[in-house]
């Protein structure tokens, strides 16, 4: 398939497990109506989200969040959709949960999990404990690297999905400065591939969930309120020609460096002495 319609979450996130559990099947059915293959909901989604909704982990009701996820897992199935969720995941006591993202797949199966690994210093001394993969799964041929949030700010793990291969990264997310779209934007332009945000509603940072094309430009985008948006990553679109077919493999190449070394100028003393003018 040339085209991937994906579904891109703000929704509200509450301290209440199985009220979060009813918002996301919600969103789900409305993703499905609406075509989408691929539904992306934000951080803590289901859960809560440590200190917003989660002052500490002696308040979470694990049973119910168990439920909860399984009630989803069998909507996707029902549905035959593929979700990408943000939630806290247990691990054994005493060590403290990991900030995760499920990938459900259209069969109601959890195939992969992704541990953020570059927590905030509050998350990591207060909360969670890190996770320590890239993570990678494909729905209808494209391929999807995960990341969360913060990690907006470190471009290595970007680049690790590009050289990864793959064609967009999901970055759900519980954002705190607006500077966080800018961000998200320009490592889809600089990597040449789509990035999509997905964020609560109601945060009032004046900006909101969205999704940008592999040159950066925007191609869906949340006001403050809930919202479903409803995105086609289309390969065959000739607005991405450019930066996918010229500008990623000219970059990859850049990278490897040999098209500079074959060129080097070694003998020249007006190359090779700095001092020289």
């Amino acid at each position: 398939m040339s085209r991937l319609r994906v579904a891109v979450a703000q929704s509200r996130v509450s301290r209440d497990v199985s009220a979060n559990g009813r918002t996301v099947r919600s969103v789900v059915r409305q993703a499905a109506r609406e075509g989408a293959r691929l539904v992306l909901l934000p951080e803590g989604m289901l859960s809560g989200y440590a200190k917003a909704q989660v002052p500490d982990w002696s308040v979470m009701d694990w049973a119910a969040l168990e439920r909860e996820l399984d009630l989803i897992r069998r909507l996707a199935r029902d549905l035959d959709i593929w979700l990408v969720l943000g939630s806290a995941h247990r691990l054994t006591a005493p060590n403290r949960p990991h900030n995760s993202l499920y990938v459900i797949s259209d069969r109601g199966e959890i195939v992969e999990r992704y541990d953020k690994r570059l927590c905030s210093h509050t998350e990591i001394t207060r909360f969670y404990s890190p996770g320590f993969r890239a993570v990678t799964f494909a729905v209808d041929g494209f391929r999807f690297g995960l990341l969360t949030c913060i990690e907006v700010n470190f471009p290595e793990l970007f680049a690790e999905y590009e050289q990864l291969g793959v064609d967009g990264v999901l970055l759900p997310a519980y954002p705190g400065e607006s500077i966080f779209p800018v961000l998200a934007q320009a490592h889809a332009a600089i990597n040449s591939y789509w990035v999509a945000v997905s964020i609560p509603a109601g945060l009032g940072l004046g900006f909101g969930s969205c999704v940008f094309g592999p040159d950066g430009t925007p191609v869906a985008r949340a006001g403050d309120r809930s919202a479903v948006l409803v995105a086609d990553i289309d390969a065959s679109d000739p607005r991405w020609e450019i930066a996918q077919m010229a500008a990623r493999p000219w970059r990859a190449r850049a990278r490897e460096g040999s098209i500079y070394a074959e060129r080097r100028v070694s003998d020249d003393p007006r190359s090779t002495d700095p001092t020289c003018w």
